[in-house]
């Protein structure tokens, strides 16, 4: 394993458009990887509220409140991602 590392290290160092490709390809499975999660997370934040709607229907306002603020929570998280995504493919 060491072995390739170091390989993969001197073929990026004597091969720039190597890095570049590299490091899209790094950015794109870094936002991949931050959408992931908060997708996850908004389908059982909205799916557990329709469970708690239909099994009390009076509770309905308060449930649908406290599942959007979970949900901004949960995007904000999503967008976190955009934006490492961002900076890793437009600086260095």
């Amino acid at each position: 394993m060491f072995h390739m590392v170091l390989a993969i290290s001197a073929a990026v160092t004597q091969n720039p458009d190597l890095r570049k490709g590299l490091a899209e390809l790094g950015s794109g499975l870094a936002y991949g990887l931050a959408a992931l999660g908060p997708g996850i997370g908004i389908g059982l934040i909205f799916g557990q509220a329709v469970q708690a709607i239909s099994r009390q229907p009076e509770t309905a306002g308060p449930v649908r409140g406290l599942a959007f603020i979970g949900f901004a929570l949960t995007e904000a998280l999503a967008l976190i991602g955009f934006v490492v995504f961002i900076l890793l493919k437009y600086t260095g």
